[in-house]
């Protein structure tokens, strides 16, 4: 039964509150006043038998005796003692007392009937809390005491008296006693009595603190007469308090409990200085300090290790921009004055995560990502504090991934990207000089033959062996490039009319006295080659290379093996004729009806059980089918040309002619609108999935599109959410501002967007995080890799990574076989997509949910 005392002056409040109590199960002892109430309490503690509550009735006016009694609830050894505070009406020193005494609470007495609910529910708080304690008993040590005084009476009842409060007490007759105590055991506080046989107390407090041993414990001085000399003495040789003999033991036990608290509160700090020097050491980044001038304060290991200095070498006071980044990376000296960091140190500026070179105490650079905060304690700034790591791999990754962006993966040649680029940089300088360089467009003429009879991997060998050939006669201001299949092209800077022909010549006889032996078989090679000059009248790049192209057409038409130079006044014609032959064809299929959608469905791989990741022939759809929820599916809406003379034709034959005559606004209007009328009337007989429509580079510019699709999406009554647009990586950063728009304005009405061929250009890494889009698309030309180029995998999953750092989620392209589905699979990609799963179909011939089945049909597919 729990035991209660209840302190009331009010016979009538006694009488009340005792019933209330004693019917709610309480064993129930009274008290009238304050005063009487502490010898009761403390008896009781002393007998081992606490109350397990006190119900205290406040006074109006606050009395000695009460303040007496608070005092003694707040010392440590009443600490878990519950108490339960009353008042008639509101009091600032009950309602202080109240909220800072832990286990206390306040009622107003008119509330009296739910202080047994109340109650109840602090002891039942209280035992949880003491239990817990428990388990860390072992871990919480008592203030330890050491009580020096000549007197064994003296000793004995102040002894019995602290350890009655929970402190741990020792006693000693003497100064020499007390010193050699203090040297063998640890102690926080020396209570000292000033006059004794073999010296005076304030002997013993300044051997206490001139020793390195005992210079912790907090020494105090006890009399039994009050002399100014003695306490002057005492004070100046390190004693914190005096305290007399005569004072009462209530008035004793308060100066102790200060000075445990005092203690308390260094020791609390000193452990959290112990755990964050434990945290600083344990820190795999470089940390260190400094003040304003830049002289280090303090240094972690990893600082060292990652620079190079062991645990001995004396850092602390040295200059950082004289030890580690008084240098560039390319070891030119940078003066202080001219330093970021140096300047941050002095004005207390923060840096967030910014490259630099720290140099190595070998002397080696160092690429690392610093951050540094200001330090600042009690509003005054001490310094600052830098947090760096060592950003060598990533460095050399991005190193990798600049050469990957930039070249081809199998003949290590420049890429596609590359040289265009290089073109575009020719062409402009060529408009401010006199200089004529030239495009040469090489085509093999047998490559086809050769790949489909001696298979993919010889056509891959005799690309490899080409790119070798033709690059043994470069010349030093020449580029040469793989621009994708057997076409190749080089730069030639500085030429003349003359000359450009008979280098053109000699690459097509390298090629045509070249023989390709492959399994013991030999086999014939030619090359068709089209020149194109650039000179300052040139346009632009893609002018140039449409002329090389259109000039390697001319001389495939006249009986391949062999070059041709283009001229504008005899070959403008034939250029016109194959543009304008798809331009009229694009144009009629728009009139016409005779572009349609395809659709290839994009799967989310946590869908795809392991068993088809090895050994499996594709495409695996219909064996998924049951296990995918129409809800996770995507399928993404891909242009044909269904042309009545030529038959079904893929977009890379028509798209280039489309973008040269800026149709591009005009098919990807009627693309959009034909996809989301579908996937409204899908919609509409409860189609769960999304539909993805891809968008050029040459329609995000355009703003009314925007307007297009919002009006579409509310007169067709479409959910939003199930529809993601896509935007290339390489048009997306070359027109960020209106991607933003686009993506900020559509990704508002609920539409979803994705950066597709993500990985094509490095600039995406930087910008990446500033396209607020949904969905990260992987190159395929990374994707295609994986299985036999570690390098690629780690492309692959570093894109993956960083995609997923940013909340995006990825799909990965040009999945072919189960191989690449496993790695993708292993890395943790969110969707694939790729032959091995699917081949693009006619909307009809999608497995949809029952209802959406009934609701398609051919006609329909191409509205």
């Amino acid at each position: 039964m729990p035991r209660v005392l209840l302190i009331e002056h009010s016979p009538t409040i006694r009488h009340i509150q005792r019933n209330l109590l004693i019917k709610a199960g309480y064993e129930v002892e009274i008290d009238s006043d304050h005063k009487s109430a502490i010898p009761r309490i403390r008896s009781s503690a002393d007998d081992g038998v606490n109350y397990d509550a006190v119900m205290l009735g406040w006074p109006a006016d606050t009395t000695i005796e009460t303040a007496s009694f608070c005092k003694m609830l707040e010392r440590q050894a009443y600490a878990s003692q519950v108490i339960l505070v009353f008042a008639h009406e509101e009091n600032d020193a009950v309602a202080d007392w109240s909220k800072t005494r832990p286990n206390t609470a306040f009622l107003f007495w008119a509330d009296y009937k739910r202080s047994t609910n109340l109650l109840s529910q602090m002891l039942a708080d209280t035992s949880k809390r003491t239990a817990n304690q428990a388990e860390n008993l072992a871990s919480v040590q008592p203030i330890r005491v050491l009580f020096v005084d000549d007197s064994r009476t003296v000793r004995v009842k102040y002894k019995r008296l602290l350890n009655a409060n929970g402190y741990a007490t020792e006693v000693a007759g003497n100064v020499g006693e007390g010193f050699e105590k203090a040297l063998a055991s640890p102690y926080d506080i020396a209570i000292i009595d000033y006059f004794m046989p073999d010296a005076t107390g304030d002997v013993l407090c300044q051997k206490l603190r001139e020793n390195e041993t005992t210079a912790s414990i907090t020494s105090a001085i006890i009399t039994g007469s009050y002399l100014d000399k003695a306490i002057k003495e005492s004070l100046e040789a390190g004693a914190v308090e005096c305290m007399f003999k005569n004072e009462s033991d209530d008035l004793f036990l308060t100066r102790i409990d200060a000075m445990s608290r005092h203690i308390r509160a260094h020791q609390a700090i000193e452990k959290e200085r112990k755990r964050l020097g434990g945290i600083l050491r344990s820190v795999g980044d470089g940390v260190y300090g400094v003040d304003p001038n830049g002289h280090i304060s303090f240094v972690n290991p990893a600082c060292r290790q990652i620079l190079g200095y062991d645990s001995d070498a004396r850092l602390i006071g040295k200059s950082a921009h004289q030890l580690f980044h008084f240098a560039d990376g390319e070891g030119n000296h940078v003066l202080q004055q001219a330093c970021f960091l140096q300047e941050s140190y002095a004005n207390g500026d923060k840096v967030q995560a910014r490259e630099t070179i720290f140099w190595h105490r070998s002397g080696k650079p160092i690429p690392v990502e610093c951050t540094v905060y200001p330090l600042t304690i009690e509003d005054k700034r001490e310094g600052s504090v830098v947090a760096f790591r060592d950003i060598s791999e990533h460095k050399l990754l991005e190193a990798e991934l600049r050469w990957q962006a930039g070249h081809d993966a199998l003949t290590k040649l420049h890429n596609r990207r590359y040289f265009e680029e290089q073109l575009n940089l020719e062409v402009d300088r060529l408009k401010r000089s006199n200089e004529i360089s030239a495009l040469l467009y090489l085509d093999l003429d047998r490559f086809k033959y050769i790949n489909d009879t001696a298979g993919h991997a010889a056509g891959d060998r005799l690309l490899v062996e080409i790119a070798q050939q033709m690059n043994q006669r470069l010349r030093k201001s020449d580029l040469l490039a793989r621009l994708g299949g057997d076409e190749f092209a080089v730069i030639l800077r500085n030429v003349t009319k003359k000359s450009v022909v008979h280098v053109a010549e000699d690459y097509r006889e390298m090629l045509d006295h070249y023989m390709f032996v492959y399994k013991d078989n030999q086999y014939k090679i030619n090359g068709t080659i089209g020149i194109a000059l650039i000179d300052k009248a040139s346009v632009s790049s893609s002018e140039v290379l449409a002329n090389a192209d259109i000039a390697c057409h001319i001389a495939k038409g006249e009986g391949r093996n062999r070059t041709h130079l283009f001229v504008q006044e005899n070959d403008n014609k034939q250029a016109m004729d194959k543009d304008l032959g798809w331009s009229s064809r694009l144009h009629k299929a728009l009139e016409s009806g005779h572009l349609i959608l395809h659709y290839q469905p994009i799967i989310p791989v946590e869908y795809i059980p392991t068993s088809l990741m090895s050994g499996s022939d594709g495409p695996i759809y219909k064996q998924l089918l049951p296990m995918v929820p129409e809800s996770s599916m995507i399928n993404e809406a891909l242009l044909r040309l269904d042309d009545p003379s030529w038959g079904m034709v893929l977009p890379g034959a028509f798209l280039p002619t489309a973008e040269r005559f800026n149709m591009m606004d005009k098919i990807d209007g009627w693309v959009v609108n034909a996809a989301l009328r579908q996937l409204a009337q899908l919609q509409q007989h409860g189609y769960t999935g999304t539909f993805t429509i891809n968008l050029s580079g040459q329609t995000i510019t355009n703003m009314a599109l925007i307007e297009t699709i919002e009006e579409l999406v509310i007169s067709l009554g479409i959910d939003p959410s199930k529809m993601i647009l896509e935007i290339t990586e390489t048009s997306a950063v070359s027109n960020l501002i209106s991607a933003n728009q686009l993506i900020t304005r559509l990704s508002a009405l609920g539409c979803r967007f994705a950066l597709d061929d993500f990985g094509s250009g490095f600039s995406s890494f930087s910008h990446l995080k500033n396209l607020p889009v949904d969905y990260v698309k992987i190159d395929g030309l990374f994707v295609r890799g994986v299985a036999a180029d570690t390098g690629d995998r780690a492309i692959v999953q570093s894109i993956n990574d960083i995609a997923h750092s940013l909340g995006k989620m990825t799909v990965a392209e040009y999945v072919e076989d189960a191989e690449i589905l496993s790695f993708l699979h292993q890395i943790g990609v969110d969707y694939v997509q790729g032959h091995y799963l699917a081949h693009a179909m006619d909307i009809s011939d999608l497995p949809l949910g029952d209802n959406a089945n009934r609701a398609n049909n051919p006609s329909q597919s191409q509205a």
